[in-house]
Parts: C-alpha cells; structure tokens; sequence
C-alpha cells in the first residue's frame, strides 16, 4: 500500500515506536504519580522526559506549562472552555478545522462573540486581516499554523507579532506542523500551542499536548485526581497537575517519547527539506495535467506535505475509491473535518481527493501517486466524452 493520509495519522510509526510501547508494558505497565514503587517511579520519569523532550522540540522554557491531551482537539476546547466568557470576543479565520470551529460556535450560544475572517481561494490567511477584525473586546486569537486541507501555511511569526503588539492572547492549533516543521514558541511569540502526537510527531494516537505560556485564571476542562494534594477536594492549582486529571495514556506517551528521539536524530528541518522536495515533485508533475485542478499556494515554500485535488468527471469519493481499490494508494477524500475551508477555496460540497506524505514516503511513492493520477484523469476525461 502506498500511504498518503499523513494528514489524518502518520503511517508507519518508526519501529522503536512500537518497541517502547511494547517494553512499556511488558516491564513496567504501572501508574506514573500514584504510588511510590519503583515501576511507578520509573513511568514517572518517562513522562518527565518525554515532556522535557516536547518542551525542547517547541523552545518552551519551563516544561511544567505543557501538559498532555489525548489530541489537539482537547487542547484546543480546554482553552475555549477555559478561558473564554460571555463578552468576550475571538477572532479565527475560514480555514480553521471543526476542532476551532465547532467548540466556538457551542460558545456563541453562551454569549461569545466570534468573528470568522475569511481566507483568500488559495487558502491564505492574511496577518493584516486579522488584525484587522481585532477589537478592544477581543481577547483571544486562534489560527491553524497549517491548513488540513491545502497545507498552505500560516505566517505565525508575523501574526503573534501583531498579537503581542494588540496584546491579545494568541492560540495557534498546530496539529498538521508539530514535528513537520518547526515551531517556536518565544520566536513566534505563541501564548497556546494545541497538537496532535499522532501526526507529524509520529507517535500513536491518542496523545496531544498543550502549551500554555500564562494559564492564570483558565479553568481545567476536567477535575479529579493527579496523584498530588490528595487529602484537598479542590483541584491542585499548580501545574501541569491542574490539566492533568485522571490517568493519562501513559503507553501512548511511551510511544511518543520514542517518536521524538526519532525526530530528534532525523531533524525537522530535514523532513521538511525532503516535504519541499516531494511537493516540487507533484506540483511540476501534475502542473500541465487536463482534467485535474490543484488546490492550495502551490508553492513548496509555502505549503506542507499536502496536496488536495478534483478530477473532472470524477467525484472525490469515486476517485479515492479507485485509487484505492486499483492502484493501491490511501488518500483522504471529502470535507476533511473543515467545510469551512472548502467553502474558502471552492469545493464544497464534494471536498476534494488529498495527498499527504510522512517522513517514509519515498520517490518512487510520489511517482506512482503522480502516475496513478494522470491515468485516472485521462481515464475519466474519455468517459465524460
């Protein structure tokens, strides 16, 4: 199978993924912060590092403010929920996935005040835009650094400059960049990163994080026990213990940890070098292509491993099911979680057919995709004919 929904979950996961996750349970399997024996001690210690490691990864100073999700969704409501009040006033934009776009609609109805700046057709969000669309109300700013849909890419760095200028607090959701590209907090003067372990980072699903520079008065999601101030019936104020209640995927963090050492000895820079190169390869590829229509910047600087398309005569679900079916290739078709940004660049309803690659995606995958692609367009051009 030639894997191309890296934007959905990264597949495969490196082998010392799995490995870490299998000597997690065969040698220690116990309950980090819970009690004080040894095999409790030792997973204690590799959620420390496995924090410390994500901490280092993101340029965050002190490790304590990122605290583990099962997703980038949760950490994205737990700052929505959290923070947000009747009065107040957020700003995103028409790109956003229904992990931003669902929880802000809920808190409409509770008397907050969203404002939705629209992206161009190729996706692009504008800095200026959305400073724009700020007011004296507004206390938060929430962007995807990437969309899921085009990859086109988000210019953090500029955006938090103008936030921090506005001083308004800025949320960037990063679950298709987190270990993709980089991503610095303090470069990018980020005050919440919400991610996805899953995707770039390569670990197993189920785990996220969430970095929060000043969490002040933002309330938990969820309260309950973390192991510290047990004898309180109030939550622990400090952290990461007061966003970490109940028992955290403690296997999935195993995982993880190992999934950033492999980054680590790979490097982001040179997974995105070799995103840009395969992006080269497939836009010069299908560039000239009848029947075929590419969405997005269309720029590999400008854009991540993804690449989303229609077939004339050809509906997204009939085209993935082809691919699949006939020449062994997994895409994404459809809406993609953010009809919104359909809507932005023009496919809604239908979606579009979306190519995402990973770090093993190798040539001769990109060409066998680009081969499948010019036969099928070919193919659905005679039928139409």
């Amino acid at each position: 199978m030639h894997y191309f929904d890296n934007a959905a979950t990264s597949f495969p996961k490196p082998k010392s993924v799995i490995q870490a996750m299998e000597q997690y349970f065969l040698n220690c399997g116990a309950n980090p912060g819970r009690s004080g024996h040894r095999l409790a001690v030792e997973a204690g210690r590799m959620i420390m590092k496995t924090r410390e490691m994500l901490a280092e990864l993101f340029n965050i100073r002190d490790s304590s403010h990122l605290v583990f999700t099962g997703n980038a969704t949760e950490g994205l409501n737990t700052v929505f929920n959290g923070l947000l009040k009747k009065g107040d006033h957020v700003v995103t934009s028409s790109m956003e996935h229904n992990s931003v776009l669902r929880p802000l609609n809920a808190l409409k109805g509770k008397g907050v005040d969203v404002t939705v700046v629209p992206a161009d057709t190729e996706g692009i969000i504008y800095v200026s835009e959305i400073s724009e669309a700020v007011t004296r109300k507004t206390k938060l700013v929430c962007v995807t650094h990437a969309s899921n849909v085009t990859g086109a890419i988000t210019d953090i760095t500029d955006l938090g400059r103008v936030c921090r200028e506005k001083k308004v607090r800025f949320m960037v959701d990063a679950a298709q960049t987190a270990g993709a590209i980089p991503v610095d907090v303090e470069a990018m003067n980020i005050d919440y990163l919400a991610f996805s372990g899953h995707k770039g980072l390569l670990g197993p699903q189920g785990t996220g994080g969430l970095y929060m520079r000043d969490p002040g008065d933002l309330s938990p999601l969820m309260c309950g026990g973390t192991g510290s101030l047990s004898d309180q019936e109030t939550q622990p104020d400090f952290l990461p213990d007061r966003f970490e209640s109940g028992t955290r995927n403690v296997i999935g963090i195993a995982g993880l940890g190992a999934a950033l050492e492999y980054l680590r000895e790979e490097g982001v820079d040179n997974i995105m070098q070799r995103d840009r190169r395969y992006v080269g390869l497939m836009l010069d590829e299908l560039r000239s292509v009848p029947g075929i229509t590419v969405y997005g910047r269309k720029d590999p600087l400008a854009q991540t491993a993804v690449l989303s398309l229609t077939f004339d005569g050809l509906s997204s679900s009939e085209a993935g099911d082809i691919l699949d079916k006939r020449f062994n290739i997994a895409v994404r078709i459809g809406l993609h979680c953010a009809p919104s940004a359909h809507r932005t660049i023009g496919t809604f309803p239908e979606g579009t057919v979306r190519f995402s690659w990973g770090p093993f995606t190798r040539e001769r995958d990109i060409f066998r995709a680009v081969k499948s692609i010019k036969t099928l367009a070919r193919e659905a051009q005679g039928k139409g004919a």
